[in-house]
């Protein structure tokens, strides 16, 4: 059970491992594009590609697809960023369980955004980590888990793709020892849950006032997606990429243009520190560096983002 680019290698890697996957369960088609044509999802279509058998119910409490699933007798059911919650009927389904594969170090970061939080908060690692799921979110026993650093300039698609190619070989690691008996469960420590919520809308705007730091970890924590983004004359400028500038000058109000120059680049002032901008995209824009947005859009020193 999967939807997005995120559980392709997992399913690529149960395939090469040669394990006999009986069906893939996906999210129904989505319309997309200016058209709203409805595309299927990336697990969907690698699935069709390799021949399986795919099922995209609109309801996993469906009998009928209960009884399906009854029917086939899995052994196991794999998870991996499926995005529906799995109802006890399914959950009881399989002889060995549901395996969940979740994109952070369980008990911490629970939840819909794992990779965005963990770069927005600035934690030096994550990881995937391999349960058997239960009727929580994210609270099961954890099988197996194995950690990658997060380097200070990693956005979240980086992180995001080592995740997932990670996440394919524990998962082959994890049924390898729980098919032979060589593996235990054991309990998440509750009082080292953390929650990763959904990002939204809310999570993407810019707060100056904010130190150099944080900020510059908002942006790489939703880069490629859906993007940090501030407000320059009413009109909304995504922000890519930034790095934190030394200033002996001090760094002027939060918000506030302190340099402005394609040569020296922009450089915005923040509530401790100063940030440099290197990579945006004003609103009806493409994506550039900040360089070639100055060359084209002079800013005056002193003007603030934001308002």
């Amino acid at each position: 059970m999967g939807t997005p680019a995120f559980a392709v290698p997992a399913l690529r890697g149960l395939v090469e491992a040669g394990y006999p996957v009986v069906g893939v369960v996906t999210q129904p088609d989505r319309p997309r594009g200016r058209k709203r044509t409805r595309v299927p999802s990336p697990v969907k279509q690698y699935s069709l590609d390799r021949g399986l058998e795919v099922w995209q119910p609109l309801k996993l409490t469906d009998p009928s697809f209960i009884g399906l699933l009854r029917n086939i007798a899995p052994d196991v059911i794999v998870v991996v960023a499926y995005g529906r919650i799995l109802p006890p009927a399914v959950l009881q389904i399989p002889r060995l369980g549901c395996i969940n594969v979740h994109a952070s170090l369980l008990p911490r970061y629970r939840g819909a955004a794992p990779i965005h939080w963990a770069i927005i908060n600035g934690e030096a690692e994550t990881g995937v980590t391999t349960m058997l799921m239960d009727e929580g979110l994210d609270t099961g026993p954890v099988l197996l888990q194995q950690s990658i650093p997060i380097g200070p300039d990693d956005n979240m698609g980086l992180v995001h793709d080592r995740l997932a190619r990670l996440g394919a070989t524990v998962l082959v690691e994890t049924l390898d020892r729980l098919g032979g008996g060589r593996l235990k469960a054991r309990p998440q420590e509750e009082a080292l849950a953390t929650y990763a919520p959904p990002i939204r809308r809310e999570h993407e705007l810019v707060v100056w006032a904010r130190t150099a730091v944080e900020i510059k970890n908002q942006v790489r924590g939703l880069d490629p997606w859906p993007g940090a983004f501030t407000l320059l004359d009413g009109r909304e400028m995504k922000l890519w990429r930034a790095e934190v500038v030394d200033r002996t000058d001090g760094s002027g109000k939060p918000g506030q243009v302190l340099s402005a120059d394609p040569t020296q680049g922009l450089v915005v002032g923040t509530g401790r520190g100063a940030l440099r901008i290197c990579e945006l995209q004003p609103a009806g824009g493409r994506r550039m560096p900040a360089a070639d947005f100055l060359r084209g859009h002079p800013l005056p020193e002193g003007i603030v983002f934001g308002k």
